[in-house]
């Protein structure tokens, strides 16, 4: 017989105080007051244990957020598109206003049934992450396997996606579809044209930047942009030396992670899924949210505001060129020390708290910002002066 049942046996049928019953079975007066109400209103549902759960949930999200979050997940997993956690948060931050994380995307989705969760196969500090500082420093070539479908639906040809990215900002600069990928298709000079300085190629590098701990090659370890050439130069990489001034490095074979999902309507031609691999790296490059970059920014944003490197050799001026990454603070302003001075750069109030990235070539100052890519300010800094100002005129004084 539990507690409750006890304590209102002795109050109805021994007709016990409710003092008497509290000090008799050791419970609190309040508690035995509540009890004989509850027996009151519900009867024999007054034994039943209750929930514990609060009836206001205040930090709960919005149920038109919920449902939000549903409509992105049906929206994206239809597309074909990465619909994770990540992928979510990002335009409901940026295009609908609402601020919510990752965690609690992933645990709405999970509530809803809509993921399983499944424990990470290995921990990220099992991975050791390489990424170049400037876009055309270094690219990056794989290429994956894909499966043409007859129209009757039965197994079509294999076809093979070539991919050429750019290492640091994640640019897809060609992603081509062809029967085969061989030598001469694999090229950068054939794929995408490189530029007059060209960068540094690692072909076979993996999709997301993270690469495992140096193996042993040639009885020796190599990394990524090693400076070592290999012994043996087979004949697609002799094009990739003068007058293109490319280098080429190795990395392990493994198995790159899938960028897209496979879409509801198989190809069945190399043209259309050439036209699928075009609205897919359109999507990817413009438009969705990349997690490797700063504040997720998609890559197009990156690749065009950032300088682009150039060889050491064709530099016509030893410039100091730095790139920083900061947020302007309440009053419109950035900071950036110069020759161990620190200067203040007025952008504005309107710009206040936004996160920034600093393009800096000597007292050359670009701040542009690092979500949008959007050219915010643009000056020559002046020495002698801790702040910078805008140049706009005054408005009214702070009372």
């Amino acid at each position: 017989m539990s507690k409750a049942r006890l304590v209102l046996t002795a109050l109805l049928v021994d007709r016990q105080t409710p003092a008497e019953v509290a000090a008799r079975y050791c419970v609190h007066r309040s508690w035995v007051y509540r009890l004989k109400a509850r027996h009151q209103a519900d009867g024999e549902a007054a034994f039943e244990p209750r929930s514990r759960r609060p009836k206001t949930s205040p930090t709960a999200i919005p149920v038109a957020t919920v449902t939000l979050i549903t409509e992105l997940r049906d929206k994206l997993t239809t597309a074909g598109l990465d619909a994770g956690p990540d992928t979510i948060a990002w335009p409901l931050a940026h295009h609908h206003g609402t601020t919510v994380s990752a965690s609690t995307v992933s645990r709405y989705l999970t509530r809803a049934g809509l993921i399983t969760p499944a424990p990470k196969k290995r921990p990220k500090s099992s991975y050791l992450r390489f990424a170049a500082t400037l876009p055309n420093e270094t690219w990056q070539s794989d290429f994956t396997h894909y499966r043409l479908t007859q129209p009757d639906g039965t197994p079509g040809p294999d076809t093979e996606v070539l991919t050429w990215l750019d290492d640091c900002s994640r640019y897809a600069l060609s992603v081509t579809a062809h029967a085969r990928v061989t030598g001469p298709s694999s090229l950068p000079c054939s794929a995408p044209p490189p530029p007059a300085t060209g960068p540094r190629v690692h072909p076979d590098r993996q999709r997301d930047g993270l690469h495992h701990p140096p193996v042993r090659r040639q009885g020796r370890p190599q990394r990524p942009g090693d400076r070592t050439p290999a012994p043996w130069r087979g004949p697609e990489e002799r094009p990739l030396q003068p007058p293109h001034h490319l280098r080429q490095g190795r990395t392990l074979p493994t198995d790159p992670q899938e960028v897209a999902r496979r879409p509801t309507v198989q190809p069945s031609t190399v043209a259309e899924l050439q036209a699928l691999l075009d609205a897919f790296t359109d999507e990817y490059k413009h438009r969705r949210p990349h997690r490797s970059l700063p504040h997720r920014a998609p890559p197009a944003t990156v690749y065009g505001t950032l300088p682009k490197a150039q060889p050491t050799t064709n530099r016509d001026a030893d410039t100091h060129d730095r790139v920083r990454h900061d947020r302007i603070d309440d009053s419109g302003c950035v900071t950036l020390r110069v020759a161990g001075r620190l200067h203040h750069l007025g952008v504005g109030r309107t710009h206040a708290r936004t996160h920034v990235a600093l393009l800096v070539q000597d007292l050359y100052v670009r701040v542009v910002n690092a979500v949008t890519g959007e050219l915010l300010r643009e000056l020559t800094l002046d020495p002698t002066k801790d702040y910078q100002p805008t140049g706009a005129p005054k408005g009214p004084s702070r009372k």
